[in-house]
């Protein structure tokens, strides 16, 4: 129902989601202040929301000309301060502050002050604030504070780790919605590497059906992947049929975790079979599918997937790259992997990392190309790693290249002169040659 007051349909607030300009908004807060509309409260929640979207600094000039702003006004900027201008963070806290240090009585943080600042807490450098926050919490608010402020706590403590607090926090939500289930699960499945977290993802998935709470895309996400980190291809299966049957929209998040699921349970069959009925895919769906078939050893086909996505205007990126360069390494497609690498700056404009170059190096070596490979990293515009003169000293031990297997390790143990294996490498190439003494005095120097 909308509110009969004319403040709220006057044509100079409609106006105001129109202005793409400071200048044109400039007019319009003209307008609004000529006619008195700059007076009330919501036409000044307006001006400071696209104010502070086209120019923070004119959006706080405009806040610090108001007297006796309300806490919702202070609301309206912290909130937009931290979605549109995450640099400009340290503004919002200062905002708050004002609330804090105010001595007004009126004038105290409500439940909509917190969840934008919890937000901001999720990275750094603000982590350590949130505890802070999380006082000021149980200081201003009721004991039964909004469902929301809890929420925001939850994903707070979530997004640190501490889950024993966040699965407190969640025990107190009392009939806890569809973002609240997900931001547990999503924080139990950053600790996939411990398959002890991704057997509670089961179980806090099977709590929420139970609860009658229908899991969405999102959930999905995190339960195949919960699959993938166990290999239980069974309940990967089952987690796909769900996705058909309850008409779930199968986007690029959900495809490229079903692809990726049955890649890791050596189902590559299954992984391309999902990968080419997807309705839609991205980048991250071609890098999946790409790196499956390199991991299988099957280079050949993961590079026809690299030439499908270029053909239908997919851009690549540094992943992708990568990907197609191990596929190519592995099945000895040199040329066709050297095309790869030198399609990043021709191409697609984009200067080569050190991790391009790390496997263009890689590539070559395994070839025996190790001349090739040497005059790479000694052309590269940055200073190559001990991972690319690793590489180049493997495929000269293997091509039984004693000159530049020496180079090689002259360069680690100049990078890593603390790790012993880099001594017994250059000990046991003097021992293949017969060189004794030096074998003596390498194994002096390391031990």
């Amino acid at each position: 129902m909308k509110s009969a007051n004319p403040i709220f349909t006057h044509r100079a607030i409609q106006l105001l989601s129109k202005c793409k300009t400071l200048n044109t908004l400039k007019q319009v807060h003209g307008h609004m202040i000529t006619t008195g509309l700059a007076l009330h409260t919501y036409p000044l929640s307006k001006i400071l929301l696209s104010s502070s979207f086209l120019e923070l600094t004119y959006a706080h000039t405009i806040f610090d000309h108001i007297q006796n702003p309300t806490v919702f006004l202070f609301n309206v900027l912290i909130s937009s301060v931290i979605t549109n201008h995450r640099s400009q963070t340290h503004l919002a806290f200062s905002l708050y502050n004002r609330i804090i240090l105010s001595g007004d009585d009126k004038l105290k943080p409500n439940c909509f002050t917190y969840p934008s600042l919890f937000k901001a807490c999720r990275s750094q450098p603000w982590v350590r604030y949130g505890s802070v926050l999380h006082a000021h919490v149980l200081k201003f608010l009721e004991p039964e504070c909004d469902r929301f402020v809890q929420a925001s706590l939850l994903n707070f403590y979530a997004n640190c780790g501490k889950l024993g607090v966040a699965r407190y926090l969640f025990e107190q939500i009392n009939k806890p919605d569809l973002a609240t289930w997900n931001s547990l699960l999503t924080a139990h499945a950053r600790n996939d590497a411990d398959s002890c977290f991704s057997l509670e993802v089961f179980r806090l998935f099977n709590e929420m059906q139970k609860s009658l709470v229908r899991p969405n895309e999102i959930t999905l996400v995190v339960l195949i992947g919960a699959c993938a980190s166990l290999g239980a291809l069974h309940h990967g299966m089952w987690a796909h049929a769900y996705v058909i049957r309850h008409c779930l929209k199968l986007n690029c998040y959900v495809g490229t975790s079903l692809i990726n699921m049955y890649l890791k349970c050596g189902c590559l069959g299954l992984a391309y079979q999902t990968f080419d009925k997807l309705p839609q895919r991205d980048t991250s769906c071609y890098n999946a599918m790409i790196g499956g078939f390199a991991i299988h050893g099957y280079g050949q086909k993961a590079l026809q997937i690299y030439e499908r996505m270029r053909i239908v205007g997919v851009l690549p990126d540094n992943v992708t790259f990568n990907v197609s360069m191990f596929a190519c390494s592995g099945v000895g497609l040199v040329d066709e992997g050297c095309k790869v690498f030198e399609s990043i700056k021709e191409v697609y404009g984009i200067e080569p990392t050190l991790e391009h170059y790390g496997y263009l190096v890689d590539l070559l070596a395994r070839a025996g190309r190790l001349q090739d490979a040497e005059k790479r990293i000694k052309e590269m515009p940055m200073k190559p790693n001990a991972t690319l003169w690793r590489s180049l000293y493997a495929g000269a031990r293997i091509h039984g290249n004693v000159a530049i297997e020496k180079v090689a390790l002259k360069h680690l143990l100049e990078l890593e002169p603390e790790k012993s294996d880099n001594y017994v490498f250059f000990s046991n190439m003097y021992a293949i040659v017969n060189k004794w003494e030096y074998v003596n005095r390498v194994k002096k120097a390391g031990s």
